[in-house]
């Protein structure tokens, strides 16, 4: 890409992540009768797309380091250790994927030897 095309998709992205942030306090504002300054906004909407570029980076990093291309779930708890109530929601969230996995995983077995016993018979 060239640096036009970088910068213009830098700026889309931090007007996604304003109207995402925009929205979300609008919400939270309503919830709880409170009102947001454009101001208010405006700085958590920097405030998140800044975390967000050191976690991609730092997910990059811990991924490079383990000579991998992809990102893994573990890359994924080591960027959430620095808050320790995110690192918490991350591997609890992460044990239910799982098991959501396994028994998805189970059913489908189960399926399949299903559907093969019918064309056997």
């Amino acid at each position: 890409m060239t640096e036009d095309a970088d910068e213009t998709q830098v700026r889309r992205l931090k007007a996604a992540v304003h109207y995402t942030v925009g929205r979300f306090c609008q919400k939270i504002g309503e919830e709880h009768r409170r009102e947001f300054s454009r101001q208010a906004v405006a700085a958590i909407a920097e405030t998140t797309f800044r975390q967000c570029d050191i976690f991609a980076k730092d997910l990059e990093a811990f991924a490079r380091h383990g000579k991998r291309t992809k990102v893994s779930v573990e890359d994924v708890k080591l960027t959430a250790r620095r808050s320790a109530a995110l690192s918490n929601y991350i591997q609890n969230r992460s044990e239910e994927l799982a098991l959501q996995h396994n028994d998805l995983k189970k059913t489908t077995g189960k399926k399949r030897r299903n559907t093969e016993e019918d064309t056997r018979e």
